[in-house]
């Protein structure tokens, strides 16, 4: 039976948008695989890792009737990826193998039974269907992600806070030393939901969602449950886990009517900073921010004794204030923005600086001070 028969580019669009959540190393086999549901020229592609699981639907062609199967889905891509985009591809069912022809060329795989794919178990009490644009999601997102912990044992830091009520959608993220909040306006209004999404799930949306906008940009619907999360876009159906535990209080992090500011161009601080942080030590990513009436001063230096110094002119007329910083939590968060200027604001050297994006009250980011 063929199972499908389409051109190369279309196979491999559909296999690369769920293929982002297979571990090549499993404890389950089966789990290194995508599970084929064809129904007429319908085909389901569906993958899982036990806790995300990704669907979807694609024309592919191929014999009436319906087949299933699971294939290594690495192995697919990383053969689909050496034939040219236009090349005719098609997908064979031979005994307990698949036969995937293009050209001259002909590849035999091994497949286990489609009934032993361990599909994820969908929560019964989702709540209301709510939308937003996939480019306000997408946007909110590239926003915070920087900030998450990796790997933290205080695992509730490993994702992404969340919070959906009235006409406002929120997303926080930090990992204890830094955090990062970003605001939009909904259109609909929305149910109070407070959910933290794990760090996986937030990597895939942000490869997935679309940065279309128009008229009638693409929409993407969410629905929550007490432990999961589903998503739908496009052809696209994505259901999650959700992490549990207790988000940190974030409203309380966030300072508030500092004395200090000044505002600069976001691409000189940026480019200030990369330079005074190639004279860092790698385990201690420390520079020095010296800030006076009409002047920034940053400095590094490292174990080997040497010393980086760049100054940038700013229009400030506060208290004279010496802080430390690890330079990659500043240069992620200008790195992640796309506004020309940034907004600084300090109370004194050991209190938290808050870095805002003047006209837009949506996005704070708060970073903790270090000793040097």
């Amino acid at each position: 039976m063929i199972v499908l028969k389409a051109r190369q580019d279309q196979v491999l669009g559909a296999l690369q948008s769920v293929a982002g959540i297979v571990e090549r190393r499993h404890t389950l086999p089966i789990l290194a695989n995508v599970l084929l549901r064809k129904n007429g020229p319908t085909v389901e592609l569906t993958t899982s890792d036990l806790e995300i699981q990704i669907r979807t639907r694609a024309e592919l062609d191929g014999d009436g009737g319906a087949f299933t199967t699971t294939v290594g889905a690495r192995k697919l891509i990383d053969i689909l990826r050496t034939l040219p985009a236009d090349q005719m591809v098609s997908l064979e069912s031979q005994q307990a193998k698949l036969l995937l022809k293009a050209g001259k060329s002909k590849f035999t795989l091994q497949t286990l039974p489609a009934e032993d794919f361990p599909l994820v178990q969908e929560s019964a009490s989702f709540g209301p269907v709510f939308s937003v644009p996939q480019k306000t999601l997408k946007s909110l997102l590239n926003q915070v992600a920087f900030a998450m912990a990796v790997h933290d044992i205080r695992y509730y830091l490993n994702g992404i806070l969340f919070v959906a009520e009235g006409h406002k959608l929120s997303l926080v993220a930090t990992d204890g030393h830094r955090l990062a909040y970003a605001g939009a306006t909904l259109e609909v209004e929305v149910p109070r939901q407070e959910v933290i999404l794990p760090r996986k799930t937030v990597v895939e949306l942000q490869r997935l969602l679309s940065d279309a906008d128009g008229e009638a940009p693409p929409m993407i619907d969410m629905q929550f449950a007490n432990n999961q999360a589903k998503f739908s876009f496009g052809a696209m159906e994505f259901v999650t886990k959700l992490v549990e535990g207790k988000f940190p209080d974030y409203n309380r992090v966030i300072p508030r009517n500092h004395r200090n500011g000044f505002t600069l161009g976001r691409a000189s601080l940026l480019a200030s900073l990369q330079r005074t942080a190639i004279l860092t030590s790698d385990k201690f990513k420390g520079v020095r921010l010296n800030i006076e009436p009409g002047t920034l001063r940053i400095a590094s230096s490292n174990a080997e004794q040497e010393e980086a110094v760049d100054e940038l002119d700013i229009d400030y007329g506060g208290d004279p204030i010496e802080i430390g910083f690890n330079v990659t939590y500043l240069i992620d968060v200008l790195q992640n923005m796309n506004q020309d200027m940034v907004r600084f604001e300090l109370q004194d050297g050991n209190s938290s600086a808050l870095l805002t994006i003047p006209d837009h009250p949506d996005f704070k980011y708060v970073v903790m001070p270090m000793r040097i």
